[in-house]
């Protein structure tokens, strides 16, 4: 029986991003019977609970093996949807407090999220990048795709310093319909200068949404004794003190957070901020609740 909810440090000792993915997403399903419907956009699919006198030909038989709980699958239109992931691995995506990595919950968060494109037939692909793309997979929806956007997901690596332009021009070079775009990212970076770089994709007629990971530490930081802190992007080094972190770095960080959101709807453009010491599978349900209530 699955937990209610799953820790991620117990998905850091599951082996396999596959396995992990997927015991992400029987977790986030399990708990539907609270939000009985979900989707990323309205071409994805809708799962509801079975209700007595439904037609079976339309239950998930793979969703009851796994949670023994009966579904209909079903999808609001013909045409499938086309989701490119964005995966931010630069240097500050290094950083972890609480044994989890925020770059290794970022890929929790990939992989679970093309997998369950993946299940519902959608079309995934991915850019990894810091300054540079590293890695990239044009959507598709063909035989074998999954296990090559997992695969270039594992074997993402820490790289240098952000730069959002470069995988957003790439994929505008590359886009040939309009999909949904996620970008997973820790945005340690001027939120208009964030925004200015993604809108224009809006422009092009795709849904955008930011997943904004930061580690427990990065948003509450607790110290009893000064200490010597190190910009993991540019290696400058500052002394910071217990008073700075509890009353200007607290001010500075929920400005931060803020401006990036209230942007972010002004441009149309989805956000939501993720503690990633919060359970993936509960965070993911809470955020499609929201924007179920936002349709």
């Amino acid at each position: 029986m699955l937990q209610r909810f799953l820790d991620p440090t117990v998905l850091a000792g599951i082996s396999g991003l596959d396995l992990v993915a997927k015991t992400v997403v029987d977790g986030f399903i399990a708990g539907l019977h609270r939000s009985p419907d979900f989707g990323f956009s309205q071409e994805f699919a809708e799962y509801r609970a079975y209700n007595p006198g439904d037609d079976l030909r339309h239950v998930d038989w793979n969703v009851y093996a796994r949670t023994e709980r009966a579904y209909l699958k079903r999808y609001r239109g013909e045409t499938n949807s086309q989701l490119t992931i964005l995966l931010d691995a630069s240097r500050s995506m290094k950083f972890g407090s609480h044994g989890v990595e925020k770059l290794e919950y970022a890929r929790f968060l990939a992989a679970s999220l093309a997998y369950m494109a993946s299940t519902q037939r959608d079309a995934a692909g991915l850019i990894v990048f810091d300054d540079e793309v590293r890695n990239y997979i044009l959507p598709s929806s063909r035989q074998g795709q999954l296990m090559r956007v997992m695969h270039a997901i594992e074997n993402a690596q820490i790289g240098t310093r952000t730069n959002y332009a470069h995988p957003f021009h790439t994929l505008q070079e590359f886009l040939r319909r309009r999909g949904i775009v996620v970008l997973i990212s820790d945005f340690w970076e001027n939120p208009e200068t964030v925004i200015k770089t993604v809108e224009p994709l809006r422009y092009h007629g795709c849904e955008l949404i930011l997943f904004h990971l930061l580690d427990p530490e990065e948003i509450h930081p607790k110290l009893r004794h000064p200490v010597l802190m190190e910009d993991l992007e540019t290696g400058e080094a500052m002394e910071v003190s217990p008073d700075y972190t509890s009353h200007e770095y607290r001010q500075k960080i929920e400005s931060h957070i803020e401006n990036l959101k209230t942007r972010s709807r002004a441009a149309g453009i989805d956000y939501f901020l993720i503690d990633t010491s919060r359970p993936l599978d509960e965070a993911l349900r809470e955020y499609l609740a929201i924007r179920k209530g936002k349709m």
